[in-house]
């Protein structure tokens, strides 16, 4: 009977052994994974109707929920991650050159842990593919609501540009102001409106009605300060984020554009003329006033370029004080974050170069990031919504005139 148990136990304790091969299959599936949605991302671009279906039935479900999850956290979460991931990189470098140095196999040793980041890298532009930039290979807003961008005449550019003109006259002594007629809004107010902003425009354009998740000021908004950025939509948190540094008669307009984003407008253009369009009609007088004066800015630079000068030269003379004083408090702002004032002149020169080269070179990767999402105007896109502008206010005015 004894030995009966005894053998029953061998039996019962035998090794399970695994084919030798299965770990490295799945260290390839891993590996090859996002590699395969890269692939299938770039042969898919092109096809606008499987890009809508994966915006539409993926990513925004996807960045909804990342949305809601991130809006737990008080502060910017993407801020955060990638804080971490940049201690995190520089520490894995450190290790990996410390240990090759003294590792026997060191080619090997390296290539693994190259292999490792290359693989997170992978990863992360893969979601990144699918959750945002096929946002922009599908068909966009204005597309999908008939707007026919065809250019715009001067006529209509000069008309749109004196109406935005009034209304921003209009508005400006409403906002509170100090005793030398200074914007003095309460930016914990501002921001506490920011989820009903597009309550009214949705009514119009119903696939901007879905849930909004409040925008968050950014911690390290001195640096998008310095690199001439008010904003930044982070698709893999769902976040919206502001900087909190930029003059505050604009960050309205800026939060607007961030939550069009949001809400799955991906194009710079569209963004910049959804959430114009949100401000003017949300019903608060400081994002009414921030949409026009934002408008305001993109139609008087367009109206400029054209051969009719003496239209620009009329309107900016129809300019109340209290706007021209936040446009000069505008220029001032963004002027003093190209230079460095120290008090000593040889840092002066390094540190405002410095600002300049960092400058320059966020807004070449962002410039061609936007062209290689098929966006041909790049970082000019922001201006374009001059168009969609002159072609919704053109229509409206005209049906004015019609009643």
């Amino acid at each position: 009977m004894l030995s009966q148990i005894k053998s029953l136990k061998r039996t019962n304790n035998r090794t399970v052994r695994l084919p030798k091969w299965l770990p490295f299959a799945g260290f390839v599936a891993v590996c090859a994974f996002p590699v395969v949605l890269s692939i299938l991302f770039y042969t898919l671009r092109s096809n606008s109707g499987a890009m809508d279906w994966a915006a539409t039935r993926v990513s925004a479900p996807i960045r909804g929920a990342l949305g809601f999850i991130s809006s737990i956290f008080p502060f910017s979460l993407m801020e955060t991650l990638i804080v971490f991931a940049g201690v995190f990189l520089i520490r894995y470098i450190v290790i990996t050159v410390k240990t090759t140095r003294r590792c026997f196999e060191k080619l090997k040793y390296l290539s693994k842990r190259l292999l490792m980041i290359a693989v997170v890298f992978l990863y992360i532009w893969s979601l990144f593919c699918w959750l945002w930039n096929s946002g922009y290979h599908a068909p966009g807003f204005g597309a999908k609501n008939g707007f026919t961008r065809s250019g715009v005449t001067v006529e209509d550019l000069t008309a749109v540009t004196a109406f935005f003109a009034m209304k921003a006259n209009e508005l400006a002594p409403l906002v509170s102001r100090d005793d030398d007629g200074h914007y003095a809004e309460d930016e914990r107010e501002i921001f506490a409106l920011s989820p009903f902003v597009y309550d009214r425009v949705s009514v119009e354009f119903p696939s901007l009605g879905g849930r909004i998740y409040k925008p968050k000021p950014m911690m390290f908004s001195w640096l998008m300060s310095r690199t001439g950025y008010t904003g930044v939509y982070f698709a893999l948190t769902g976040e919206s984020n502001f900087n909190a540094n930029a003059p505050l008669f604009l960050i309205p307009a800026t939060i607007a554009h961030e939550l069009a984003h949001q809400l799955g407008v991906a194009r710079e253009d569209e963004a910049n003329f959804v959430g114009i369009l949100a401000c003017v009609t949300s019903g608060y007088t400081t994002y009414e006033y921030a949409g026009y004066l934002s408008g305001l800015i993109h139609l008087r630079s367009a109206l400029f370029l054209t051969d009719d000068y003496e239209a620009w030269v009329k309107i900016s003379d129809y300019l109340c004080d209290e706007v021209y004083i936040d446009l000069q408090d505008n220029s001032d702002f963004w002027w003093s974050q190209k230079t460095v004032e120290t008090g000593v002149t040889f840092l002066d020169n390094v540190l405002t170069s410095m600002t300049e080269t960092l400058s320059d070179t966020v807004d070449a990767v962002y410039d061609g990031y936007l062209r290689a999402q098929s966006q041909e105007l790049g970082i000019r896109s922001y201006g374009a919504c001059v168009d969609l502008l002159v072609e919704y206010y053109t229509k409206q005015m005209a049906n004015n005139n019609e009643r």
